[in-house]
């Protein structure tokens, strides 16, 4: 189940990042992205269940969201997927044949154990997230399955505090305008330098802008085949293999299909 994301106007970022001799706001980007995908669908905004996201999140690990909605779907038909308590309940062979179209299932049924039990050692799913983000933030990356990426996804979209999260639609796109740690793949030199040039801490602001970046690397900044004459960030865009094309969205938003 997609959640609509509405078109409503994304407040500024405040603040530069560096790029050269030049700098690039992170305000305009935002806008930019809000102008191209803010009428998109987007699964985890507004705001989806806490334990549906936690699900998700360690569910895409490895594979396409695609694959995790057809799990999610079987995971809701058999109503475990607002329920932590009706999830533990499940015997393994029963989880892992709900969630095998995510694939790598026996190894992500060990790690939804894993939260489970994490969760049970909390008195309950909403305690856990009730922890301050930096006690959250490490008892999530001392869970077995957990890595930076999908613990920053559940502070961010399950526990709704303000930060961001790195991935390689974050790398992509800000590399190809020319910001940021470029060459780097280090999450937490990316993490440090997003960070530090996002000077907002409005959780809801984090959280679409987040989401219009994973969507405009789906649709249009695209791996292999960038739709770059769709793209209203063309013109401040050196990555671009096609910086002499125009763009070509307009107020409805850019059309591109996923990637």
């Amino acid at each position: 189940m997609s959640i609509t994301t509405h078109r409503t106007s994304t407040p500024p970022l405040h603040g530069r990042v560096e790029r050269g001799s030049g700098g690039e706001e992170l305000g305009e980007i935002a806008r930019d992205l809000e102008r191209m995908h803010g009428w998109r669908e987007w699964h985890w905004w507004p705001d989806a269940h806490p334990f549906e996201v936690i699900v998700g999140a360690i569910l895409v690990q490895n594979t396409a969201w695609a694959n995790v909605e057809r799990a999610l779907d079987l995971l809701r038909a058999a109503d475990v997927l607002t329920h932590p308590d009706r999830m533990a309940a499940l015997s393994q062979d029963e989880l892992e044949q709900l969630i095998r179209p995510s694939g790598q299932y026996r190894q992500k049924a060990k790690k939804l154990r894993a939260f489970l039990a994490l969760i049970d050692g909390h008195g309950g799913l909403d305690p856990l997230l009730a922890l301050p983000p930096t006690e959250l933030r490490a008892t999530l990356l001392a869970t077995w399955g957990i890595g930076k990426e999908t613990a920053d996804s559940i502070l961010l979209y399950a526990a709704r505090y303000p930060g961001f999260i790195v991935d390689a639609y974050l790398i992509r796109l800000f590399s190809r305008l020319g910001i940021g740690p470029v060459g780097s793949t280090s999450y937490d030199e990316w993490m440090d330098w997003t960070t530090a040039n996002l000077h907002t801490t409005d959780r809801d602001l984090l959280a679409r802008f987040r989401a219009e970046i994973v969507l405009h690397c789906k649709f249009l900044c695209r791996k292999n085949t960038p739709k770059c004459a769709e793209c209203v960030l063309l013109p401040r865009c050196p990555g671009s293999p096609f910086k002499e094309s125009r763009p070509s969205v307009a107020a409805g938003g850019a059309t591109g299909s996923p990637e």
